[in-house]
């Protein structure tokens, strides 16, 4: 078993529906639900969120022994996360199925990746 990350996409500069639709929302969240109930219930579901967008994002680096910090995404694109989950999954396979249903759902592309590791780099690489 392994873990993976979900991640969900949007498009800047995609304008939802105008005006937004509450049904569609709503029939969306419902989905969501239900759906994260089946992950729970099958010991998929480790950690999920939606994040605010890149307009909310802080970039922190160092640049020599200064600290500089700057708004917005690191990358300029017009694709960022918007959410994500991870997930425990036997496979590839089982991540990908759970990533369709994802899919479905939020009527959005989503990213599959294994994680190469988890937990502390320190417990991963013991010195």
């Amino acid at each position: 078993m392994g873990q993976y990350l979900l991640s969900t996409y949007a498009v800047g500069g995609e304008a939802p529906p105008d005006p937004p639709v509450p049904e569609l929302t709503q029939e969306m969240m419902e989905r969501i639900i239900v759906l994260e109930a089946e992950m729970d219930a099958s010991g998929t579901f480790v950690f999920g969120g939606h994040l605010h967008g890149p307009d909310a994002a802080t970039v922190v680096r160092m640049t020599g022994a200064e600290l500089l910090m700057t708004d917005g995404p690191f990358a300029e694109s017009k694709e960022h996360i918007a959410g994500f989950y991870i997930i425990d999954a036997d496979d590839l396979d089982a991540a990908v199925g759970w990533a369709g249903r994802v899919a479905a759902c939020v009527g959005r592309p989503i990213e599959v990746r294994p994680f190469a590791g988890t937990g502390r780099v320190a417990d991963q690489f013991p010195g």
